[in-house]
């Protein structure tokens, strides 16, 4: 299974005890070191209490009332019942005298990613797959499917993202985000009795945004999956993933079809052009009534908006016969040099209207936030 990074801070004055306990974290790749001036809100603080331990409590409890995802893990030289009840009432989970003793440590982590693993078990929502379909070719298909991912990894919530690139022939998944990957999708359907969850994330580029990609081959000699084995791979990837994003092109084949079925999303991108919206129309009754996906199941794209098009946002809805959910703005300038640089929208131009209409579509399929006073953060409140 693919492993999830516990970030942890370090507040320890002892350099002796910083040493041990960056020797025990580096350990294992299940734990990450952050620093002091790090923005990563920390999973793990390890605190040596200092003479004046009593006001060391009252901040770690203040702290603990605002962040209940962090968990406090204590280190001191007192170590008095006072002090001991006293931490434990506060919410801290681990308490270790000095002189300090490495297996305690090792066991307290265990029980760390026990409780972490059993609380991801509680709240872990179930894998969504969204498929993203071009009514024709050169509308946009790829550069939705690519910044929807980016938008989707990029929320507060920080969701997996897998982003999958089923075009049959030249993908271009890997293009727009300048990656040069040692694998590709032909490289697990031609395997596909050694696929788990180990192989697949050796099969998976990562990149800098934290989606993770499977490309399409880049030759024409590749075998494409059959509808069997793309219902496996699938299986596999929604279990280690929160979403799953997939540019299936044109695609109208029977593993595409499977795809559809498969799918708790199935997004068609259509522009402003007769033929467009007219070949939307034929998809979307053809999908339902094949009973592929539910027509409810089924969004609109409509790709390069323009307000003052000869074919106006309503006209649209009564040619194809269905709301449009997602409207995006016409911006040449922004997607081409994202394109071109290989890089996603976000990052050419993060305050532009395109960017913005991304982010408010990918935050649809989260709750809406709570508004919070200020942010009360570990180490503001210590300086």
């Amino acid at each position: 299974m693919l492993i999830e990074t516990a970030f942890v801070k370090l507040d320890i004055k002892d350099q002796e005890l910083t040493n041990i306990f960056i020797g025990i974290l580096n350990d294992s790749d299940e734990f990450s070191i952050i620093g002091e001036k790090s923005q990563q809100k920390p999973d793990l603080i390890l605190f040596e209490l200092g003479r004046d331990y009593e006001k060391d409590l009252d901040h770690i409890q203040a702290f603990l009332e605002n962040n209940q995802s962090t968990e406090f893990f204590l280190i001191s030289k007192y170590s008095d019942q006072d002090i001991l009840i006293k931490s434990l009432r506060i919410g801290v989970k681990e308490f270790f005298p000095t002189p300090l003793k490495t297996d305690m440590v090792d066991e307290a982590l265990d029980r760390f990613r026990d409780r972490r693993e059993k609380k991801k078990s509680k709240t872990k929502k179930q894998s969504q797959v969204f498929s993203v379909v071009g009514s024709k070719g050169g509308v946009g298909t790829t550069t939705i499917a690519v910044n929807l991912a980016v938008a989707l990894a990029m929320k507060q919530e920080k969701p997996s993202v897998a982003l999958l690139d089923m075009n049959d022939v030249f993908g271009e998944i890997s293009i727009f985000l300048d990656l040069s990957p040692k694998h590709h999708w032909g490289n697990i359907t031609n395997n596909i009795e050694r696929l788990d969850t180990l192989f697949l994330s050796n099969i998976l580029s990562e990149h800098d945004t934290g989606i993770h990609i499977l490309p399409s081959p880049r030759f024409l000699n590749e075998q494409s999956p059959t509808p069997a084995t793309m219902e496996i791979l699938i299986d596999t990837i929604k279990m280690n993933f929160d979403y799953v994003v997939i540019d299936m092109g044109q695609s109208t084949s029977d593993t595409a079809f499977k795809v559809f079925q498969i799918s708790d999303l199935l997004l068609i991108v259509t522009i402003q052009s007769l033929p467009c919206l007219s070949n939307t129309n034929l998809l979307i009754k053809s999908f339902s009534d094949y009973g592929l996906i539910e027509l409810k199941n089924i969004h609109i794209a409509l790709n390069r908006y323009i307000k003052n098009g000869s074919v106006s946002k309503n006209n649209a809805e009564e040619g194809i016969g269905k709301k449009i959910s997602w409207v995006i703005p016409n911006d040449y300038p922004t997607t081409m040099a994202a394109i071109n640089t290989g890089k996603p929208l976000c990052q050419i131009a993060p305050k532009s209207k395109i960017v913005k209409s991304f982010n408010e579509y990918a935050g649809s399929f989260f709750p809406e936030e709570p508004k919070k006073g200020k942010k009360w953060t570990w180490f503001s409140a210590r300086s």
